[in-house]
């Protein structure tokens, strides 16, 4: 992948037989192994679709689309040049705020004669009101009510 643009496509070994004459054409060796060089890849649906450049007889640049069956492909490797590849966010670390900082901005709301309320939500019409407890009563103290 001399461009350094575009995926390396490797195949299982069983694959490169069962595709034979028909794939050897447009395969590269490298260091890790035999692979086709894509400048696109399609891996929805069942047929693994590939985009690579290709010649004709007459050394003319020709637009080639190969499409396989997915369980033939081993590894993808995409070979891109981009300062901006991964997982990570993609804005400048410069524009990132410590959370303390971030926390210090944001509004909060009010106390004062403009600031809004919030009311406490309305009991519910339907529902039974709860039985109000019964006192307890106190133990009558011994000896008394007791006649001599």
């Amino acid at each position: 992948m001399e461009d350094m643009n575009g995926y390396a496509v490797f195949f299982f070994p069983q694959a490169l037989e069962a595709l034979g004459e028909v794939i050897k054409p447009f395969l590269r060796e490298g260091a890790a192994g035999t692979h086709l060089v894509c400048r696109a890849i399609d891996t929805g649906g069942a047929m693994f679709k590939m985009d690579l450049d290709g010649q004709t007889t007459s050394g003319d640049t020709v637009a080639l689309e190969v499409m396989i069956p997915g369980s033939m492909v081993r590894l993808i490797v995409s070979a891109r040049i981009e300062e901006s590849f991964g997982f990570g966010p993609r804005i400048a670390v410069s524009s990132l705020v410590p959370a303390a900082q971030a926390a210090a901005v944001v509004p909060v709301a009010s106390s004062g004669p403009g600031a809004k309320t919030t009311s406490k939500p309305k009991p519910d019409a339907t529902a039974k009101p709860k039985p109000k407890p019964k006192p307890k009563s106190k133990p009558a103290a011994k000896g008394a009510g007791k006649q001599a």
